[in-house]
């Protein structure tokens, strides 16, 4: 016996509703898939309702000092970006940031430790570092190079025999230049520096023919110079370096929120701009300029996204 018109109808309505329920709570279940899991450094801050970071005082332009002695640069608008992201994952549109200063000899110990949740300076993601730590996706490629006086008559790593070296102190500068020194019985006397601003100043004076570190970095304190046109970045690179933002090992979810805020960034431009904004403009507090034009390796960075260490 056919069922009534109206009756048809009614079962109609109820099984597209009862399809439509399925399918949002589907969807439902599949948007709580995506989700990172609370757990490790997402769960910490979610309970404590703040994030801390760690920043360098001295890295121009990636993690600095402004007038205002808040920290700035290129570093801390990446870290920013991660601060975002985190804040949607955890639900706290209110979380509250805390900023640690660090060093490159306390910067492992601190992020192990619990004091800070992660940090994004100027960091290399290496395998060495990898054995106790965990990185993000890279946002700079950097080279090793040198900062010389223009009458200093060292264009190369080769001239450096038998001079006053400086470098920053548990760098993967200085590592490089010790085994350089040994292997190639060069008799260079290596300075190890506590900072960046302690190695531009023993250059600066004479004590040092030469200071070694990253490109970028060695742009940033030739900038900050009384007189920039005094100095020149020289030396083929003895590696290429990738910086990425450092959490606790085997932290899963925390690198998974990391990784998506810098790869929207890289695909979008927006990393583009900003490297424009720190790099090729006049930074504040002093409208120094580093002149620091986009390289091969950034553009292939930004094109493809990806974590890998250097060796």
């Amino acid at each position: 016996m056919k069922q009534p018109l109206s009756a048809r109808a009614a079962n109609g309505r109820c099984g597209a509703i009862a399809a439509v329920a399925l399918l949002t709570f589907s969807a439902l279940d599949d948007a709580r898939a995506a989700e990172p899991e609370l757990t490790g450094t997402l769960l910490k801050i979610s309970k404590e309702h703040v994030v801390t970071i760690g920043y360098r005082d001295a890295s121009v332009p990636f993690s600095y000092y402004d007038a205002d002695q808040k920290p700035i640069g290129y570093s801390i608008d990446v870290a920013n970006l991660i601060i975002e992201r985190i804040k949607m994952v955890v639900k706290s549109p209110d979380l509250k940031v805390r900023t640690i200063p660090i060093t490159s000899q306390n910067r492992i110990s601190l992020l192990q430790n619990g004091t800070i949740d992660f940090e994004c300076t100027s960091t290399t993601n290496n395998v060495e570092r990898a054995q106790q730590v965990s990185f993000s996706n890279s946002f700079f490629v950097i080279g090793t190079r040198l900062l010389v006086n223009r009458k200093s008559g060292i264009k190369d790593f080769d001239d450096l025999k038998e001079k006053t070296v400086v470098v920053g102190a548990g760098t993967t500068s200085e590592k490089i230049l010790r085994k350089m020194n040994v292997e190639r019985s060069m008799s260079m006397d290596v300075i190890s520096a506590k900072d960046h601003t302690e190695s531009f100043l023993m250059l600066s004076t004479g004590r040092a023919k030469a200071m070694m570190m990253d490109d970028a970095l060695l742009a940033g304190e030739r900038a900050k110079a009384r007189n920039p046109s005094d100095y020149e970045i020289v030396g083929t690179p003895r590696t290429y370096e990738a910086y990425g933002c450092m959490l606790r090992k085997n932290d899963a979810p925390m690198k998974a929120v990391m990784d998506a805020a810098i790869i929207d960034a890289q695909k979008s431009g927006v990393a583009a701009k900003m490297y424009q904004r720190w790099f090729q403009q006049p930074i504040p507090p002093k409208r120094i300029n580093l002149d620091f034009p986009l390289s091969p390796r950034m553009q292939a960075l930004f094109a493809n996204p990806d974590d890998k260490p250097t060796s």
